[in-house]
C-alpha cells in the first residue's frame, strides 16, 4: 500500500489568499489580472496556482493602501511586478512628500487658529472696504491682494454698481491672517488650504477642536506607510519569486480565460 503524496503546502488557491484578508476569491483573481499580484502559474485545466510570494504581494498591497491609497498602491505594485523598482520607489517618495506637506499645512492651521482665537472679533457693524483701504491697512500693494485672490486665499465680492472689489469683515480677517502666514514663510497654496479649512469649519473655534483629530490621522497615516514599506520589503526579499514580466504564453493564457 502506497502513501499518497501530500499536496504542495506552498501552493494556494485564490480562496486561500482571500480568506486570510477577508476578501473574495474573485478580488484576488482581479488583483492578479490587474497586475497588482505577479502572474500566477496555471494548472493544465487553467486554474491559478498561487504561492507564498503571491501571499506576500497581496499583504504588501493591502498594507500600502492604508498609507498611500488605492491608486498609488496599485501603481507601486505594478511597477514592482514589472521589475521597475525605481519607479515604485518614486511613487512611495511622492506619498511621503504629500504627508510632509499635510503636516506643514496643519502647522500653519494651528498657527492661524492661535492668532484668530487670540484676536478680538471684528465689530459686526463694520462695513465692507475697498481694495485700496485693505491694502493700506496691511501695508501691501493692491496687486498683492489680487494675487492672493487668484490663489484662492481671498474671495471678495464685487460692488453691484462699480464692479470694484469689496472686502467684508471676514475677508479682512482672512487677509490679515494671510499676511501673517506669508511673513512666516508659508506658501500661497498652504495659506489657501488653511483658509479653506477655517471657512469649512465655520470659524477658528470649531476648527481648533478638530486639530487634535487631524494630527492623529496624520500620525496613523505615517505609521501605515511604515507598515506598507515593511510588507513591500518582505515581498521584494521573498525567495523564488516568480517572473514579474509576463511571457507570451502567459499573456495568451490570460487572454483566453
Amino acid at each position: 500500500m502506497t502513501t499518497p503524496k501530500p499536496s504542495n503546502p506552498g501552493v494556494r488557491r485564490p480562496v486561500d489568499l482571500a480568506r486570510r484578508h477577508g476578501l473574495s476569491a474573485q478580488a484576488v483573481r482581479n488583483y492578479e489580472r490587474d497586475g497588482v499580484l505577479p502572474p500566477a502559474e496555471r494548472t493544465a485545466t487553467g486554474y491559478r496556482r498561487f504561492t507564498e510570494v503571491h501571499a506576500k504581494a497581496l499583504s504588501a498591497y493591502l498594507a500600502l493602501i492604508v498609507g498611500h491609497g488605492h491608486a498609488a498602491s496599485g501603481d507601486i505594485m505594478r511597477a514592482v511586478n514589472r521589475g521597475e523598482i525605481e519607479t515604485a520607489l518614486r511613487t512611495i517618495d511622492n506619498g511621503h512628500g504629500l504627508l510632509q506637506r499635510d503636516r506643514e499645512t496643519l502647522d500653519a492651521v494651528e498657527a492661524a487658529v492661535t492668532t484668530l482665537t487670540a484676536t478680538a472679533p471684528a465689530p459686526q457693524g463694520r462695513g465692507a472696504v475697498p481694495i485700496s483701504v485693505l491694502a493700506h491697512r496691511l501695508g501691501v500693494r493692491p496687486a498683492t491682494l489680487r494675487k492672493w485672490e487668484s490663489a484662492g486665499i481671498l474671495r471678495p465680492e464685487r460692488d453691484r454698481v462699480t464692479g470694484h472689489r469689496v472686502y467684508s469683515p471676514d475677508d479682512v480677517r482672512d487677509a490679515e491672517l494671510a499676511h501673517l502666514l506669508r511673513r512666516g514663510g508659508y506658501r500661497l497654496d498652504h495659506i489657501a488650504d488653511v483658509l479653506r479649512r477655517v471657512r469649512d469649519a465655520g470659524g477658528a473655534g470649531p476648527l481648533a477642536a478638530s486639530l487634535g483629530q487631524w494630527r492623529r490621522r496624520l500620525t496613523e497615516r505615517g505609521r501605515a506607510m511604515l507598515t506598507g514599506a515593511a510588507r513591500l520589503a518582505e515581498y521584494l526579499d521573498a525567495d523564488d519569486q516568480p517572473s514579474r514580466v509576463l511571457t507570451s504564453e502567459a499573456k495568451t493564457t490570460r487572454l483566453s480565460e
